[in-house]
């Protein structure tokens, strides 16, 4: 009887063990797409001013060619080169009820988020830590524009945050 119940629990074992094992991994199309999530104020404790900001955006790749190496730094990710940031990021000013794009850089070079030799769908968050306090603008209102580009130059979707207010003196 004892030899019957351990042959029965093993059985049952095996059989759980088989079907946690058949777990469909998520497939996603390799140009990357991305969303916003979130943007948390950093203030300055001296100031009380909101000098810089986190920006968070959720990605998923299908094959994970997400981020650059410090030394790609040769065609088409050379320096001065469309693609030398992987992570765009544009800064517009609300400026007299139109949003107006600022000329300053806040894009960004991504690392790789798994090794180049590996294809695989990945998917997660990015946060970028950002500058945003201007002393020689009059306006309070912005939001960011951002795009990710992978490694065989796919460009995701444009995301488009909210506005926000800074907190300045």
């Amino acid at each position: 009887m004892a030899k019957i119940g351990i042959f029965f629990i093993t059985c049952v074992l095996l059989i759980a063990a088989s079907f946690g094992s058949c777990r469909k991994f998520e497939e996603y199309p390799p140009v990357p797409e991305i969303s916003f999530n979130d943007f948390v104020y950093l203030i300055n404790e001296e100031t009380g001013i909101s000098e810089k900001g986190i920006l968070s955006i959720s990605y998923r790749d299908g094959d994970g060619d997400i981020g650059l190496e410090q030394e790609d730094t040769l065609f088409p990710y050379q320096i001065d080169g469309e693609y030398y940031y992987n992570l765009i990021i544009t800064l517009s000013e609300l400026q007299n009820g139109e949003f107006v794009e600022l000329p300053f850089n806040f894009s960004a070079r991504i690392p790789p988020l798994i090794p180049k030799d590996q294809q695989k769908s990945i998917k997660g968050i990015i946060e970028n830590e950002l500058f945003i306090y201007d002393p020689t603008s009059d306006f309070d209102t912005i939001r960011f524009t951002v795009k990710l580009v992978d490694r065989a130059l796919n460009v995701s979707n444009e995301v488009i945050t909210p506005a926000f207010v800074r907190i300045i003196p």
